[in-house]
């Protein structure tokens, strides 16, 4: 047990640090949704065009989180000494809607560096926890010092209405905290009140929920899920290495549209005559003056009248507008080597490859899935120990923390393929329900598949008339019937 000011200052400590990951997390965010400030231009680019191009984004490192995201795709739990997935566990994920949440944490994880999975007992319904992703800018997990997996302590920290909320885990307790949202723009009267006001207090639970309560299950149950993590560091956004180039680019279309707009076509200038003059009359029609003829006139019904013995007409060449587009082709490709992302998914352009070419192609990106999976499935192991103690299953959660995640194949293949590959490994002597998940079907599915096919072993005649058969037993040959052995059988 903590008091409560032991309890108010982990809260401190973990917002602090909260705060601080905050502005990286918001970045990476950004950048994902195309909100892009122009970089790397010209103090004078940028005063004449800055403002034309706040808007414009060619969007690239969406398409790099995305592409690792869209294969990782949670199929089962397999918990340690067991050839079967867990149908219970199964049945937890998909009704706290995980198929697709899981999708969203693990965006969020990519973007941010990392996500969080959250596991908590429903009063209501003890066979069925409460599991929900968290995202990284409102969750914080704090780990034993010179450990990454024994966790101390978690903060989730968010805002509802004119009230900000904490909520602090612990092994054994659980403190539940509020304060007033903290306006901005304040004068310092009103933020010395602040001052006063701001601290975190106890939310008041009612009677039927204490605060703090205790923690059933004798562990933090929030769990991070890290990407790319390092052993000295912290883990590393996707998005991170994107940045810089996805700025160069940027910055190329807006040259690239400059030039198309002032020097797309070829330039003629007017040498050695002067500027064409209108008369300037008054109300009687008589000339009282020149007045320079408006140049666009000219622009408009393309036909000038030049006098003079010395004019002529000199012409600029039109900008070379694929210089720009074959080093933004370059840029893509840089970027496509450094995040592993097959180029057909920047550059667009097919070619008429092979089946094998294409998946030769996407090897860094399968390689990328897989090493995420790796990680990402060492949290979701521990989830779904979670899980099982938020039901009281002891023993299931012991045999789960050695246990395995069950992934959909990283690797995108046509039906024809799949099929081929799984032939040839069923003449191998491989079981139908290994080769039914390598397919791609979840525990669940197979589960169906396999009572599909009984019900339809039981419909056929033929496999009915066996059946009777082996009930019944072989006839029996009379003693007297048996035919006797010849004399060189006998011998």
């Amino acid at each position: 047990m903590v008091e409560e000011a032991q309890a108010l200052q982990l809260v401190a400590l973990l917002e602090n640090e909260l705060i601080r990951r905050r502005g990286k997390i918001d970045r990476f965010n950004a950048y994902y949704r195309g909100e892009h400030p122009l970089k790397f231009a010209s103090a004078e680019f940028a005063k004449f065009h800055g403002e034309r191009y706040r808007d414009f984004s060619d969007n690239w490192t969406q398409v790099v989180a995305d592409s690792p995201v869209e294969r990782l795709t949670v199929t089962g739990f397999l918990a340690s000494g067991e050839t079967q997935a867990d149908k219970d566990l199964w049945e937890v994920w998909q009704v706290n809607g995980l198929d697709a949440d899981s999708q969203l944490g693990f965006l969020g994880a990519v973007t941010g560096s990392r996500c969080f999975v959250l596991v908590w007992g429903d009063p209501a319904d003890p066979d069925m926890p409460v599991v929900t992703f968290e995202d990284a800018s409102q969750s914080i997990v704090a780990y034993e010092p010179g450990s990454r997996v024994r966790r101390r302590a978690a903060l989730k920290r968010w805002q509802d209405g004119n009230e900000d909320y904490a909520t602090l885990y612990l092994p054994d307790e659980v403190w539940k905290f509020c304060r007033p949202l903290q306006q901005q723009d304040k004068s310092p009267q009103e933020a010395d009140v602040d001052e006063a006001i701001k601290a975190w207090t106890p939310r008041d639970m009612g009677d039927k929920e204490p605060n703090p309560q205790p923690n059933p299950m004798g562990i933090v149950p929030m769990v991070e899920l890290p990407n790319k993590p390092m052993l000295v560091d912290e883990p590393m956004s996707d998005v991170a290495g994107t940045v810089a180039m996805q700025d160069a680019i940027n910055l190329l279309w807006a040259q690239l549209f400059t030039a198309s707009d002032y020097a797309s076509f070829p330039q003629r200038v007017v040498l050695g005559a002067e500027r064409p003059m209108l008369p300037k009359l008054n109300s009687q029609g008589e000339i009282v003056g020149k007045q320079p003829m408006d140049l666009d006139k000219f622009q408009i019904d393309r036909v000038a009248w030049i006098t003079g013995k010395d004019a002529r007409i000199a012409e600029w060449q039109a900008a070379n507008l694929a210089m720009y587009t074959g080093i933004i082709e370059v840029a893509v490709g840089h970027l496509a080597a450094q995040t592993r992302t097959p180029q057909h998914y920047l550059i667009g352009k097919m070619a008429n490859l092979s089946a094998d070419a294409l998946l030769a192609a996407e090897t860094g990106l399968v390689q990328r899935v897989d090493e995420k999976k790796l990680w990402f499935g060492q949290g979701l192991r521990e989830v779904a120990r979670l899980i099982a103690l938020a039901k009281g299953e002891d023993d299931k959660a012991r045999a789960l923390r050695a246990g395995r995640v069950l992934w959909a194949d990283s690797e995108s293949r046509s039906q024809a393929q799949m099929a081929d590959a799984l032939l040839k490994l069923k003449q191998l002597g491989f079981p139908f329900q290994w080769l039914a998940l390598k397919f791609g079907l979840t525990p669940t599915e197979v589960s169906d598949v396999l009572a599909m096919k009984e019900a339809e072993l039981e419909m056929d005649p033929v496999t009915e008339l066996s059946r009777q058969m082996i009930g019944a037993g072989a006839p029996d040959v009379p003693a007297e019937e048996e035919p006797e052995p010849d004399g060189e059988e006998a011998a």
